[in-house]
């Protein structure tokens, strides 16, 4: 198979030059961010200020490399890296799901800031209620093995 290369499309800004002492899930909803969207591609955020929220995915430059086995940040036993959010991954891809607050140009304001500052943005995409189940989903954190809990 070939290899599978990517431009960004932009840079995203926020106040955390590295991981540490990054918000992560919940304790990042209020972190406000920008995604500074290169002139080239800013035609193609005409439409988005109908949304509430997009999807960020962005290339996780800061990640020191895959892991198969990691300790979650909340966790205290290892998991396979898959079913996870670690940015230590065969590919370090990140998605995050953001509150867009504005729009100023090719700038996005958005707050739910979980990733580092000068991350390189891949592509934006909105966040629709159709993308994903509402109800009984599970996130297998905190189950005995074998068991995954369900989130009401």
């Amino acid at each position: 198979m070939e290899d599978v290369t990517y431009t960004p499309i932009g840079v995203i800004r926020t106040p955390f030059p590295g991981s540490k002492g990054m918000p992560k899930g919940p304790d990042a909803r209020d972190i406000a961010g920008t995604a500074e969207v290169f002139p080239r591609f800013a035609e193609g955020l005409a439409d988005l200020e109908g949304l509430s929220h997009v999807v960020l995915i962005f290339h996780m430059h800061l990640s020191e490399g895959p892991l198969m086995k990691v300790v979650p940040w909340n966790e205290k036993s290892q998991r396979g890296v898959f079913s996870t959010r670690s940015p230590r991954r065969p590919n370090p891809i990140g998605i995050t799901v953001v509150r867009l607050e504005r729009i100023e140009g090719g700038r996005l304001h958005f707050t739910g800031a979980d990733m580092a500052d000068g991350t390189p943005l891949l592509d934006i995409k909105p966040c629709l209620p159709e993308d994903g189940p509402s109800r009984n989903l599970r996130t297998g954190t905190h189950a005995p093995a074998g068991m995954s809990k369900r989130r009401p």
